[in-house]
């Protein structure tokens, strides 16, 4: 691996934080500094690290990252959950987006299998 801008994990989470800002800009205005801040802070940590983690010296920091951005998704799904519960996204959407943090925290705990599966060699 070269750099974290080289991960599919990486890249699609950056794509779920532009598409989480595009969500939430219609979320009532005095919810700005509450749910909707804390959505947009969920999603920006999940690639955020990643690329951290990937920046350190050893695999086991990386490892540990990743374990910190698989509690980052949770925390998301968790907020969308909430965010449908409040009416502030509609049903469908926050299935969708429930799936596509599926998908993430599926690569990003294929992504320590394979780091832990290199580091034991």
């Amino acid at each position: 691996m070269r750099s974290h801008k080289d991960l599919e994990v990486w890249k699609r989470s950056v794509e779920l934080v532009k598409r989480i800002y595009d969500i939430t800009q219609s979320f009532p205005k005095e919810e700005l500094y509450g749910l909707t801040n804390q959505i947009r802070r969920s999603a920006v940590s999940i690639p955020s690290n990643i690329a951290e983690g990937a920046a350190r010296n050893h695999q086991k920091e990386f490892i540990q990252f990743l374990y910190i951005t698989l509690g980052s998704i949770a925390e998301l799904e968790t907020q969308l959950i909430i965010s449908e519960k409040l009416m502030f996204v509609k049903s469908n959407l926050s299935h969708e987006l429930q799936k596509e943090l599926l998908e993430l925290k599926n690569m990003t705990l294929g992504l320590i299998k394979y780091l832990k599966q290199i580091s034991d060699k």
